[in-house]
């Protein structure tokens, strides 16, 4: 695990060799690490003042943290001003190039340290990658006091963390850096560089949309602007990304990035913000996901949130799906975007989502009850003689082609699962169906 330190709290990023002689050539990032907790940006609600890491080190030692947060948040910066601050000797390891044996040696060096009466603060970087055998192994020397743990992590640990260790840490949340704290980190490289970054109002603010929420990021690209950047010359939005090219967006489509965006793109639809939804949608599009991935969802969300308050919603979804599988990317993205907007902007209605639920629960729970014999065919005697088909009342040959009969098993009796909502078209089924249910208690089957 590499010792250098971004800027404002900014992970490490691996030494590419030894470190040059002449601080001038040292890194950015290294030049301005920082040196307290103090100095670390856009973390206020954890190292400021009143944050929460700020009181837990004011009582002691902390106990086993995990840091949750993006990169470039300064986690590993953390967990070393940490350790200066309780006194413990810092370890760092990372889980991508440790094994079993590793960790076996390391906790043998922290019981060594123990019994020499000094602690050791055990800086685990991407804890996530180690399987849960290997987290596990972390148990024993948490509980006795052998280690304090600080793992750090991209993934949410709810999900990536055994919950045993889960249960013996406390878990702190790193936030992106907001426009505020990247611009500051830029304010502070430019009074370390003595000049200003050649770019106009609108690049810079374009190179902090590039920064993504990381501070190492931003403090690289500021070093790629000084490098390209020609005497006398100040680059323009559009220039800056010619120059720069454009720093992929923070997404992982397997991972958190996926699931929160597309969580986010589901529930703006829902909530009928056409707006929001192609935002997110806009989102997912850009960072690569899955075309027919999103096709997939949107035809998901027109069952699930419209269904029968707009029935062309799944017609719409599906349309979509295959104007992308007709014309491909980028134009059948057009079609995707085209149902996203239809769906936001439809009556909503989980009726039938919720009546689906309710009659999977009831099937399970009722068993293999017989269906009531007077609407089941007789294709023998005898089923004819055991009642099948008996009674049996057709109804289109009913007055208004409907008979009232019962058609629930006499175990279960008569349900009430689809409740339609008085939005959209369900609307006009609530009254087709009270109908009904008038008719049933006319005619003597309520």
């Amino acid at each position: 695990m590499s010792d250098l330190f971004s800027a404002a709290g900014l992970d490490p990023a691996p030494p590419p060799g030894p470190e040059p002689a002449s601080p001038g050539h040292r890194p950015l990032a290294d030049r301005l690490r920082p040196q307290t907790l103090g100095e670390v940006a856009g973390q206020g609600h954890l190292v400021g003042p009143d944050g929460s890491l700020t009181r837990l080190l004011a009582g002691g030692t902390p106990g086993s943290l995990v840091f949750w947060g993006p990169p470039g948040t300064g986690k590993t910066t953390v967990a070393r001003l940490m350790a200066d601050r309780t006194s413990l000797d810092f370890v760092a390891v990372s889980a991508i190039f440790s094994g079993v044996a590793d960790l076996k040696k390391l906790f043998d060096d922290a019981r060594a340290r123990r019994r020499a009466g000094r602690g050791t603060l055990l800086f685990v970087d991407e804890i996530h990658r180690f399987n849960r055998a290997q987290q596990d192994g972390f148990l024993p020397v948490m509980e006795d006091g052998t280690v304090t743990l600080i793992g750090a992590t991209t993934e949410n640990p709810s999900f990536e963390l055994n919950g045993a260790l889960l249960s013996r840490s406390r878990v702190l949340v790193f936030r992106a850096l907001d426009a505020e704290a990247l611009g500051d980190l830029l304010a502070r490289a430019e009074a370390l560089e003595g000049r200003a970054l050649p770019l106009a109002a609108d690049a810079r603010e374009a190179l902090l949309g590039m920064a993504d929420g990381d501070g190492r990021a931003a403090l690289n690209l500021a070093e790629d602007v000084w490098r390209a950047a020609r005497p006398g010359e100040t680059l323009d939005a559009a220039r800056l990304v010619a120059v720069l090219q454009r720093r992929a967006p923070l997404y992982d489509k397997k991972q958190d990035g996926h699931y929160n965006l597309i969580s986010a793109l589901h529930k703006a639809v829902r909530g009928s913000d056409p707006d929001a939804a192609l935002y997110y949608l806009a989102r997912m599009l850009d960072a690569g996901e899955d075309r027919l991935f999103l096709a997939r969802r949107v035809v998901r969300m027109a069952s699930e949130d419209i269904g029968l308050a707009d029935p062309q919603a799944l017609v719409v979804a599906n349309a979509a799906k295959d104007a992308f599988d007709f014309l491909g990317s980028p134009e059948g993205e057009l079609a995707i975007a085209q149902a996203v907007v239809y769906l936001a902007t439809a009556p909503k209605s989980n009726a039938v989502y919720t009546a689906y639920k309710a009659a999977m629960a009831l099937a399970k729970q009722g068993g293999s009850v017989l269906p009531p014999k007077s609407i089941l065919n007789a294709p023998t005697k005898v089923m004819k003689r055991e009642g099948y088909g008996e009674h049996y009342r057709y109804d289109h040959d009913e007055p208004d082609a409907f008979s009232g009969q019962n058609y629930w098993p006499e175990a279960i009796g008569r349900q009430s699962l689809y409740r339609p909502t008085e939005r959209g078209f369900e609307r006009d089924l609530g009254k087709r169906m009270a109908w009904w249910a008038e008719r049933r208690r006319e005619r003597g089957d309520g």
